[in-house]
């Protein structure tokens, strides 16, 4: 009995993780909220800067992107938990920001866009 729990909470485990790193493929799909502001490919500006390698990237860093100063001082790497926290309300998360999108409320759509930016390098 003991290894059956044991073998069912390491499968749980797996979804666990799999449900924290989000789904890339449903990701894109809530990428579209942001294709008008945001190209997904290298170098490719719009209103706003392009999201390519966006993960570990030091805000405000896109050159030839004329960025808040909130933005250019931010002083951080967009990690998942900067990103979480910009993706649900950018204007709470960074006072001064030029993003005038309200942010995600789900959580889910949120982790799986992560997901899907992770992707874009």
């Amino acid at each position: 009995m003991k290894k059956i729990l044991l073998a069912a909470s390491m499968i749980m485990g797996c979804f666990q993780t799999a449900a924290a790193e989000g789904d890339a493929a449903a990701g894109e799909k809530v990428f579209k909220k942001c294709a008008a502001c945001h190209s997904v490919e290298e170098g490719k500006k719009k209103v706003g800067p392009t999201m390519f390698g966006i993960v570990g990237r030091p805000a405000g860093s896109v050159e030839g992107y004329k960025y808040s100063g909130a933005m250019q001082e931010a002083g951080y790497a967009w990690d998942e938990e900067q990103l979480a926290g910009f993706l649900a309300a950018p204007k709470k998360h960074l006072p001064g920001t030029k993003m005038a999108f309200p942010g995600l409320k789900k959580e889910e759509q949120i982790t799986d866009l992560i997901g899907y930016l992770k992707t874009l390098k």
